[in-house]
């Protein structure tokens, strides 16, 4: 918030004159103010547009769970909270809850999601997970075989990251009161020594990568519902990140931030970063990485892949000298072959996330608007 300063002048002073406005200055007054704007909570119920990342999400965090539990030490918002121990010691600190529909999709069930998202909100940290712990809402008459499966699900993913499932709490409520399953999970994760990862160190000139292919996950689970008369063969890009980003931090130490691209997809959260790191992200749309199947697939849902979400892929702010190096890191694991250069940072107009398009063009990319895709996650 930027202070006020009194004027204790005489009162006849004359007003400083102003240049007559022209039109790159109302351009950019124009844009000054979109960027100041600030999602309101104007719902008096909650909607499922405030599950999906986007702006209502954005709304409800300000108006509701901020104000209650930061006060005035919430800052900017990330993957996982940072606790520094009395040893000097930080921990990365992360919850999250999945409620997706239906509970198994191609490429994955609500079992492996429960455990790589928060293991992967850890990632984007730089830590390195420690431990998880899972809560399980059950609704009466949920058949055992299936919750044997989802379990089953979540211990191989556990096992496969190595990351162990060490506690955790079962409610069963009535029926109807829940849709079959709802899981919780929490993870604790160690981040070493040196390693800073956060949107105040990106500058301009700093580069944008994302990790992989843009939207795969809602586009697999939206195809997985059966109400649209669509056949395509896309699957979740869930996954463990873990060791991918520890993969680029070894090859480019000087990596500013991360974030994975799961609710409100890349487009929101390019937008969070722009606004949190004062500074303009200049997107290609040239070089966006989408699958021919998954650009289809949204093309005739009339839905913008930028808003997708992923369960797979982060998006990094890495030093203009380490880019090379951190896609030649990413491109040799499994995870991260699709690996793209999307853009760029620059200082002005800060606060926006722009798309430059193939015939020279461009647009503000604005944060997601309601909720395309509910319950993906």
């Amino acid at each position: 918030m930027t202070d006020a300063v009194k004027d204790t002048g005489s009162p006849t002073r004359e007003p400083p004159t102003r240049e007559p406005p022209t039109r790159e200055s109302a351009v950019f007054e124009r844009i000054e103010a979109f960027r100041r704007r600030k999602p309101r909570l104007r719902d008096e119920v909650v909607t499922l547009a405030h599950g999906a990342g986007g702006k209502a999400s954005a709304a409800l965090l300000e108006a509701v769970f901020f104000p209650a539990f930061g006060g005035d030490s919430v800052a900017t918002p990330t993957d996982a909270a940072v606790v520094t121990l009395a040893s000097g010691e930080r921990l990365a600190f992360s919850t999250d809850s999945f409620v997706v529909h239906p509970l198994r999709f191609p490429g994955g069930s609500i079992g492996h999601l429960a455990v790589h998202g928060t293991i992967n909100d850890l990632a984007m940290m730089g830590a390195h997970p420690l431990v998880l712990s899972a809560a399980f809402v059950l609704e009466e008459g949920f058949p055992v075989e299936d919750l044997k499966s989802v379990v089953a699900d979540m211990a191989e993913a556990a096992a496969t990251a190595g990351v162990p499932i060490v506690t955790g709490d079962t409610k069963v409520v009535d029926r109807g009161a829940a849709d079959g399953i709802y899981i919780s999970t929490s993870g604790i994760g160690v981040i070493p020594e040196g390693r800073d990862l956060a949107a105040a160190r990106v500058i301009p000139g700093d580069v944008v990568i994302m990790s992989g292919t843009m939207g795969d996950h809602g586009t697999a689970v939206m195809l997985a519902r059966g109400d649209l008369a669509l056949d395509a063969d896309i699957a979740s890009d869930t996954a463990a990140l873990h060791g991918l980003v520890e993969s680029l931090l070894s090859s480019a130490p000087a990596t500013r931030w991360l974030r994975d691209a799961t609710r409100g997809g890349v487009g929101t959260v390019c937008n969070e970063l722009a606004r949190a790191a004062d500074v303009t992200v200049v997107l290609e749309e040239s070089l966006l990485p989408v699958l021919p199947a998954v650009g289809a697939a949204c093309e005739l849902l009339g839905i913008d892949p930028l808003y997708v979400a992923n369960e797979g892929k982060f998006v990094a702010v890495v030093a203009p000298g380490e880019a090379d190096a951190a896609l030649a890191a990413l491109r040799a694991h499994p995870l991260g072959r699709d690996a793209a250069r999307i853009g760029e940072i620059r200082e002005e107009p800060p606060g926006i996330v722009v798309l430059r398009t193939p015939i020279g063009g461009t647009r503000i990319v604005d944060m997601l608007v309601g909720d395309p895709l509910p319950r993906i996650c």
